[in-house]
């Protein structure tokens, strides 16, 4: 029987940092945060603790509130990126108490000060949280307006030293050539080169974070959040999805499931 320290040997991964977008949250609802899709995202991320790999996670907002959204109606852009860091705030305690309901320790750190509910974001504290097993999540974004999740997980991946970046994405099986959606013809790539990505101007991240990504060489996975257990498979190595990185650009083969 193999022991907890082998399990630790053929783990993919050391430290991960999984994104998730509001959108993800919402499952199926119009508006607002799926309980059972919450609970479902937490049972997977307690299975991959469970691996013996460290876990860190950055939220989005985007189910209740979109800054850039809320500036295109008029609102100062500014103001409306900051209501959208409390919303990133929000979905970070709701995902939080998720966690803690299936027995993970967790540690929510906000890049703006709200100490009533989550600490402020220290990069030491947050890597010592994690060294003992406990889960962190950055709330808040950078703290900084201008500055998408997308940015504020590449930069945490990067200061943590996780060895990936995990995309999670809602309804779509990876990174196309063309949206899958209106063109049914559209083919999926099974990995991407950062340049590829940038060129192209693939629907990856945005190219703040994907720039930083490449002059960092941080590797990610795009992935469907939606299929069963994605982010336990793809936390144990399993291909799924896209591989982004310092790799060479290749089509798959499979049939995709974004259709």
């Amino acid at each position: 029987m193999a022991t907890g320290n082998a399990m630790r040997e053929d783990r993919p991964y050391r430290r991960i940092l999984l994104k998730l977008s509001g959108e993800a949250l919402q499952g199926d609802l119009p508006y607002g945060i799926d309980a059972a899709m919450l609970n479902t995202i937490a049972q997977q991320l307690k299975a991959v603790q469970d691996m013996g790999i460290e876990v860190a996670i950055v939220v989005g907002g985007g189910n209740i509130f979109r800054g850039a959204a809320a500036s295109d109606a008029g609102m100062d852009r500014a103001t409306g990126d900051y209501a959208g860091m409390l919303a990133t705030i929000i979905n970070a305690l709701a995902l939080q108490d998720a966690l803690e309901r299936n027995g993970v320790t967790v540690r929510t750190q906000s890049a703006i000060t709200v100490t009533a509910v989550a600490e402020p974001y220290i990069r030491r504290r947050a890597m010592r949280h994690l060294e003992k097993g406990r889960v962190v999540i950055f709330a808040a974004g950078t703290g900084n307006p201008y500055m998408t999740t997308d940015t504020a997980a590449a930069l945490r991946a990067i200061e943590i030293d996780a060895d990936v970046l995990l995309m999670a994405k809602k309804n779509v099986d990876g990174v196309y050539e063309a949206d899958p959606f209106e063109n049914k013809s559209a083919r999926r790539f099974e990995t991407l080169s950062y340049l590829e990505a940038l060129n192209r101007r693939l629907q990856v991240m945005d190219s703040t974070a994907l720039t930083l990504c490449m002059e960092n060489s941080l590797p990610l996975v795009v992935f469907d959040l939606r299929l069963p257990d994605s982010i336990v498979r793809v936390a144990a190595g399993e291909h799924a999805g896209t591989k982004v990185g310092d790799l060479p650009t290749e089509f798959a083969t499979a049939p995709a499931s974004a259709r």
